[in-house]
């Protein structure tokens, strides 16, 4: 039988693969980023983000801040924002504020003096009747230290002072205080518990897994084709009794190896950060824990759900491995091949990113059969529990496609002595 048309030997594309493999594992530097960098930054990122933000704004409630006052301020207004809100135990929920004296509360608020500031234009109300009046908050809207802190406790105790005010003057009239209240709106979350869990931040998880995945396998690959083209051991592998589909079949499956190392590795950090934040929200006060809750971090899947979350990373890892394959074989020399890589990195990056406003989109089949796309809104959907199994075939159809396309152009580099030997 013509060699052209004999099925390939998995004996030859394993030593092939095993070159390669062996390749990267002597870079200590790429085992990390494949290995270490994924159990390491996932949680981090997933779960430190959160338990940041929940300590911070959390911390701003329980810490006292400096509110500047110009003009006379009502008594138990002045009262209501120095005491602290706590719990039956003592503990605190909310501190309240130190009052300082200041003559200009804009000039205070800039330089930094004070973190808000309070201006009475007038006389204010101080009992239930009296005529209404207008109190000035000065704060630096933009910064979030500032909204968290003095500026949401004024509002909030400037709204519980109005209520008691009203709520005196009603009883002055018989009437109670369900009657500024007719109707009440009970918010009830219709979100799955997954969804829930998955929070607001489940979009870093495509984002975070096709980059390792990009990185796990830019090592492999490049050193493969456009490394092995400086260094000259290329043509040796070419002239060997090897057929060029192996070399670039064996070349693929290294790869695809490597990506997907990371890419399990990925997915062991992200469920190692849910079970952390779990045991951390356990013993967290509810005021923070409710904050870090809504932000995610809780990552938890079902057999059926880890299953179709691999199955789509080994299809995205093929190709995105099939495209560094014939990028890097293009390449002159490693470094050109660097360049070449860039690009990609940017295709993957920006749709990631474009998934934190998944929400407002309509999605149809055709968003989960383009490749790679397809793969990052299905490893979301699988995060918050909702994912179609069509969807998920198409997606994983579509890197199937996208990668078969892109080996039969590998394939056909490899076939060309100009690319080959243009160095």
């Amino acid at each position: 039988m013509p060699a052209e048309r004999r099925g390939l030997r998995p004996a030859t594309l394993w030593q092939i693969a095993t070159r390669d493999l062996l390749t990267t594992l002597r870079d200590r530097r790429t085992l990390t980023a494949t290995i270490l960098m994924p159990l390491i930054l996932i949680p981090l990122l997933s779960l430190g983000l959160p338990l940041l933000m929940g300590n911070l704004i959390g911390g701003q409630q329980q810490a006292r801040q400096q509110l500047g006052v110009a003009g006379t301020l009502p008594e138990s207004l002045r009262r209501a924002l120095s005491s602290d809100e706590t719990l039956p135990d003592g503990t605190v929920t909310r501190a309240g504020v130190d009052l300082v004296p200041v003559s200009d509360p804009l000039t205070a608020v800039r330089s930094g003096a004070v973190d808000a500031a309070l201006q009475a234009a007038g006389p204010l109300p101080r009992q239930a009747g009296d005529s209404t009046g207008t109190l000035k908050l000065y704060a630096k809207l933009g910064n979030l230290r500032a909204q968290t802190g003095a500026y949401s406790k004024v509002q909030d105790v400037v709204q519980g002072y109005n209520r008691q005010l009203t709520t005196a003057r009603l009883e002055t009239l018989g009437l109670s205080a369900d009657t500024l209240e007719p109707v009440r709106l009970q918010p009830v979350d219709a979100s799955s518990a997954q969804e829930q869990r998955s929070g607001q931040l489940a979009f870093l998880i495509p984002l975070l897994m096709m980059q390792f995945i990009l990185s796990g396998a830019m090592a492999t690959a490049l050193d493969g084709t456009a490394g092995e083209k400086e260094r000259g051991t290329l043509e040796s592998l070419l002239v060997a009794p090897v057929r060029r589909v192996e070399v670039v079949a064996g070349k693929l499956l290294a790869t695809t190896i490597t990506a997907l190392t990371s890419a399990a590795f990925s997915v062991g950090g992200f469920l190692l950060s849910g079970l952390v934040m779990r045991a951390y929200l356990a013993r967290q006060p509810e005021a923070t824990g409710a904050l870090t809750q809504g932000l995610g971090g809780q990552l938890s899947l079902t057999p059926a759900a880890l299953l179709t979350l691999l199955a789509v990373a080994a299809t995205t890892a093929l190709l995105v491995s099939a495209s560094l394959i014939a990028l890097g074989i293009y390449a002159r020399s490693f470094k050109e091949a660097q360049t070449y890589v860039a690009p990609l990195s940017l295709l993957i990056v920006i749709p990631a990113v474009m998934l934190q406003f998944a929400d407002f989109l309509t999605l149809g089949g055709a968003v989960y059969a383009a490749p790679l796309i397809g793969g990052m809104v299905t490893i979301l959907d699988t995060v918050r529990g909702s994912v179609d199994a069509g969807h998920a075939a198409l997606s994983i159809a579509g890197n199937l496609l996208g990668a078969l396309l892109l080996g039969a152009l590998a394939l056909r580099s490899f076939g060309r002595e100009e690319v080959i030997f243009r160095n």
